[in-house]
C-alpha cells in the first residue's frame, strides 16, 4: 500500500506544497511542532534513509538545504533545525523545523495551525524558495 506521502506526490491527497522537483517535494507538515514545520520527501518510497542511494541522499541533502534557506527567508527564527526519525511514516522524509529555542524541536509536540495561516505560509514559504 502506497505511503501517505506517495499519496500526496501523486496527488490523492491535499498538500501544502512548498518546492517541488522531479526528484523530491517538500510540503508544510499538517501536524506542525511550530507555524512553518515541513518536511523533505523523495518521490521514489523508501522506508530507511540510508537505504537511500547515495545520489539520492546527496540530492535530497542539497535539495533540503535550499528549502530550509528560503524557509530561513520566510519566517522569523534563529535557525532552521533538521531531523530524520522514519518511525512515522515508511516513507524517508526530513524534517526541516524554524526554532528560536531548543524547546521548539520536539517530536510529538503538535501545535494548531488554521488553514488560512498555512496557506500564508506556503505561498510565502514558497515565493522564498524561489527568490
Amino acid at each position: 500500500m502506497a505511503s501517505i506521502f506517495t499519496r500526496i506526490i501523486r496527488g490523492e491527497l491535499p498538500s501544502y506544497t512548498v518546492a517541488e522537483t522531479d526528484d523530491f517535494i517538500a510540503f508544510l507538515d499538517v501536524r506542525p511542532m511550530v507555524e512553518g514545520h515541513l518536511l523533505c520527501v523523495p518521490k521514489r518510497e523508501v522506508d530507511y534513509y540510508y537505504d537511500l542511494t547515495d545520489e539520492e541522499l546527496t540530492a535530497l541533502t542539497l535539495f533540503t538545504k535550499r528549502v530550509a534557506r528560503g524557509l530561513k527567508a520566510a519566517v522569523d527564527c534563529e535557525r532552521i533545525a533538521n531531523g530524520v526519525l522514519g518511525l512515522e511514516v515508511p516513507h524517508v522524509h526530513v524534517h526541516l523545523v524554524p526554532v528560536n529555542h531548543t524547546s521548539d524541536f520536539r517530536f510529538g509536540k503538535v501545535i494548531e495551525v488554521s488553514e488560512a495561516r498555512m496557506e500564508e505560509l506556503r505561498q510565502q514559504i514558497s515565493a522564498a524558495i524561489d527568490a
